[in-house]
């Protein structure tokens, strides 16, 4: 689970401090907002990412691999972009980026999650 959580938190900083930066300020900016990115906000995310690997941990043995897969990004992204999206802080032009890369994200962790249980066994 703990390989899961840095492969997801890897994931989210690359994709929104780096990739998508500044689509992420520019929305926030054009509301008179700043986009939130102090060390706070990183541990909540930290605190987000470690619960998407526990969700994952915990319905993996009892889905397929790609039912969990589904169910994951269900949960952790999908729910999470109709949210923000209903808060209005969700910048839409990040979506033909995130959408692909929040799929391979919730691939790669159910991945390694799969593999790890086979070695616990």
């Amino acid at each position: 689970m703990l390989l899961a959580m840095i492969w997801i938190s890897i994931h989210e900083f690359v994709r929104n401090q780096v990739v998508l930066t500044q689509h992420w300020t520019d929305h926030y900016a054009s509301m008179g907002l700043v986009f939130p990115a102090d060390p706070v906000n990183g541990a909540v995310w930290g605190v987000w990412a470690l619960l998407l690997a526990g969700f994952i941990r915990i319905i993996t043995p009892k889905f397929s691999f790609m039912e969990t897969v589904f169910l994951s990004w269900l949960a952790g992204f999908i729910m999470m972009w109709v949210v923000i999206g209903n808060m209005g802080v969700l910048p839409v032009q990040i979506l033909p980026v995130a959408v692909p890369w929040s799929l391979f994200e919730v691939f790669g962790a159910v991945w390694i999650t799969r593999k790890m249980a086979i070695v616990s066994e």
